[in-house]
């Protein structure tokens, strides 16, 4: 399961995983994979420092990367402030009205909300890359479109991949235009948000449109038959994010999320704009029922509804009200049936890689092992 990109980065398997959690990160590298920590959720540059120090205790000198959440293109002098007084009363008054009729407790008083999309915003992105680049990171991902050209020149300065994220052909010639290393082919089928074509048709028309660059295969993937697939479409690698939200390792902080997500099928997700303001998948929840249904007042485009739907979010978590609880999960959480630790799954991964290899080349009529 090694690749000239893998070789190139140091890692035993090209399986790159994506995760919010430094322990999952830190848990693949160690397997032999590729960890990329998702900085989205760290608001103040010390509390990434803080993990990423942690990383550094637990992975051995093994590699590991970054994913951020940064726009190619700012708007100059509009801080959060500006951009909250932006949310109309009205929609407001219908997360207000949700929350309500499910009985959804307020936060304690003085109590801050423990989720915020600050994070899609460009200066809280470069506040986590002045950090991040006192860390050796081999990889730094952009999960909305190409990075500004600073930022890419910056981290090439720095010895640095850059990834970038394309749901389409097209938008992998931009990343190959701004001078991105390594394209990410995410398909339809992947959480989080995602464009209009599966990964079957998505990953050889991205191979083809920015060979030789490498492409990562994501969306769907969770088996070891499914790697074996990406790459056979001419993937370098395989990029997995849902797949680690139910290992050991992960801290959800909820066992009623938890337990959702053993329980779900892969059609039980939807691709809503409830979360950020762009199509993202996720479980399917009476939250995302209400925005999406016709009769209201509908989202706000990013980043506006994430920080309108923050408080509401920290509340449906902290106190698990089911019907309102979700999550970003591709259709691969139908596989996601047990608990299991990283190492677990990778040992899954490569035994599976290895019978889809062995069933080809009988397939082929060579000699299997």
């Amino acid at each position: 399961m090694q690749t000239e990109l893998s070789k190139k980065l140091g890692v035993e398997y090209a399986v790159f995983g994506f995760t919010p959690f430094p322990a999952v990160a830190a848990a693949i590298t160690r397997a032999g994979g590729f960890g990329v920590l998702g900085a989205v959720r760290y608001t103040a540059p010390d509390d990434l420092a803080r993990d990423l120090d942690w990383m550094q205790e637990h992975t051995g000198g093994l590699p590991y990367g970054l994913d951020v959440v940064m726009p190619a293109k700012k708007v100059e002098g509009v801080g959060e402030a500006e951009v909250e007084a932006m949310i109309p009363a009205g929609h407001r008054q219908f997360v207000a009205d949700t929350l309500a009729k499910y009985g959804v407790p307020e936060l304690a008083e003085g109590e801050a909300s423990g989720w915020r999309i600050t994070g899609w915003m460009e200066q809280v992105a470069r506040g986590q890359l002045d950090v991040a680049f006192d860390y050796p990171i081999k990889l730094l991902a952009n999960a909305l479109g190409s990075p500004p050209a600073d930022v890419v020149q910056r981290a090439h300065d720095n010895g640095v991949l850059v990834a970038a994220l394309a749901g389409s052909a097209r938008h992998a010639r931009h990343h190959a235009d701004a001078g991105i290393d390594v394209v990410v082919a995410q398909g339809y089928e992947a959480g989080g948000h995602t464009g209009e074509i599966a990964s079957m048709v998505l990953v050889p028309e991205v191979v083809d449109a920015v060979g030789p660059l490498p492409v990562l295969a994501a969306g769907g993937i969770g088996s070891g038959e499914q790697i074996a697939a990406g790459l056979a479409l001419g993937a370098q690698g395989v990029w997995l994010g849902s797949l680690w939200l139910t290992t050991t390792e992960a801290d959800l902080h909820s066992r009623a999320l938890t337990r959702k997500l053993l329980a779900a099928g892969s059609a039980d997700t939807v691709r809503s704009r409830a979360l950020t303001g762009k199509p993202a998948r996720q479980l399917r929840t009476e939250w995302t029922d209400a925005w999406d249904d016709p009769s209201g007042p509908g989202t706000l485009p990013m980043p506006l509804q994430g920080l309108l739907v923050a408080e509401a979010v920290s509340r449906i978590q902290k106190y698990e009200v089911e019907p309102l609880l979700g999550t970003p999960v591709g259709q691969i959480v139908g596989r996601m049936a047990s608990e299991r630790s990283v190492q677990e799954v990778f040992d899954d991964l490569t035994r599976g890689f290895e019978r889809a290899i062995d069933r080809i080349n009988r397939i082929a009529g060579r000699e299997t092992r």
